[in-house]
């Protein structure tokens, strides 16, 4: 892999306020996509890794998660950047990075931007909005004309 890869939840709109936030104001040559849209075997992830925390899968192969993902990215970044990546894979903030991690994995869909589709499990979230990432058909009805079908890329229109 030429690219190293940071991987999220996309169907969580607090995790994608979060990446669109990575993609616009951290410096860093990383990809950043949702799972949902991501080749996993290529990766060597799973969606139960993906659906449990954000993922880190290096250039070189290597692979973090939750915090130890977000300090790899961080470190992967601007000099600014890198300084709070050093700082996040200290020990005694590593130990508290996880537990706060945790809690807002649990409490994402109370945050900024979340929505009650991140309290979910993935499982939910398909049998209410479709497979994630998959074209859908959702009927549409112009006035005055028959029904047609048509394809839809993404989750369905709020």
């Amino acid at each position: 892999m030429e690219t190293s890869t940071f991987v999220y939840d996309g169907d969580c709109a607090f995790c994608t306020k979060c990446a669109q936030f990575i993609e616009h104001r951290i410096p860093t040559g990383v990809r950043v996509l949702p799972w949902q849209f991501a080749d996993l075997d290529a990766l060597g992830l799973t969606e139960a890794e993906c659906e449990e925390a954000v993922q880190w899968v290096g250039a070189d192969g290597s692979r973090a998660a939750g915090p130890d993902a977000i300090a790899r990215l961080l470190g992967d970044s601007g000099p600014l950047w890198r300084v709070a990546g050093a700082g996040l894979r200290f020990p005694p903030a590593r130990m508290a990075a996880w537990p706060a991690y945790r809690w807002v994995a649990r409490n994402r869909h109370r945050l900024p931007g979340g929505t009650a589709a991140c309290s979910l499990p993935q499982e939910a979230r398909g049998r209410l909005y479709g497979p994630a990432g998959r074209p859908t058909t959702r009927p549409t009805r112009p006035r005055g004309t028959a029904s047609v079908s048509q394809p839809v890329i993404g989750p369905p229109a709020s």
